[in-house]
């Protein structure tokens, strides 16, 4: 069964996993914010070794590009990007916001006809959110959302029950508290790399590999801010 190291940096944590099929078999998570350029190589390390493997021995590497935090992605892509040129194996990227909602699918096992709405936290009452089935399939494409009590009251009319995830969610949550809106869950769920574990498997089934030299991470919206350090020596073992 084909091995692939998951990198996620989009948001305030950074983690690592490594996945043999669906089971994961070694997995990191750095919850301190603003890490990943400081620990991502080093929980790499961490899971290669705890696997017993060296990064070669994957057939994959992938990696949460985007929409999420700049920095955070500028750093999880970069390294991806090294590792993957270092050791000639393909570089996969997945759907952050689809990291989420497999996250909260797998959590909350919903009904067939559910709605799943990840969301990313984008400050204030902003989030970065799209909509999937309860099989993980993408309904809308990605977008950059303002919350009020009104948002999602369309979702609530035509779905048996919606289902909220990511670090964007409790604010929303608070927000439409008062309203008792019955069918409108909450998933407890936090993005980690090892939830990128069946969303990469179907990318590497389908053959759905990025350019390693031009890949570049989905911002949704332009930031401005410093190139992070790489630390790929580091994770291939170079002096």
């Amino acid at each position: 069964m084909e091995r692939i190291l998951l990198i996620e940096t989009a948001a305030d944590s950074c983690s690592a996993a490594i996945a043999e099929g669906s089971a994961i078999i070694a997995s990191r998570l750095i919850t301190e914010p603003r890490q990943q350029a400081s620990m991502l190589a080093v929980i790499i390390r961490e899971c290669l070794q705890e696997a017993g493997m060296d990064i070669k021995d994957c057939a994959a590497v992938a990696v949460s590009s985007g929409p999420g935090s700049y920095t955070g992605l500028r750093v999880g892509v970069s390294t991806a990007k090294g590792l993957c040129f270092g050791s000639g194996i393909p570089l996969i990227g997945i759907d952050t916001l689809e990291v989420i909602a497999q996250g909260a699918i797998d959590s909350c096992k919903p009904s067939d006809g559910s709605l799943v709405v990840p969301m990313l936290d984008a400050r204030r009452m902003e989030v970065f959110t799209s909509s999937f089935s309860h099989e993980c399939a993408k309904l809308s494409g990605t977008s950059a959302v303002i919350l009020d009590e009104k948002s999602f009251s369309n979702e609530f009319a035509e779905y048996p029950e919606v289902i909220f995830a990511g670090d964007g969610a409790p604010k929303f949550r608070e927000l439409i508290a008062p309203l008792g809106i019955h069918n409108a869950i909450f998933a407890e769920t936090r993005l980690c790399a090892a939830d990128m574990a069946l969303p990469a498997l179907r990318a590497y089934k389908a053959c759905r590999f990025e350019d390693v030299a031009y890949f570049e991470p989905f911002y949704l919206k332009e930031y401005i801010a410093a190139s992070p350090s790489r630390k790929i020596e580091a994770v291939l073992g170079k002096a």
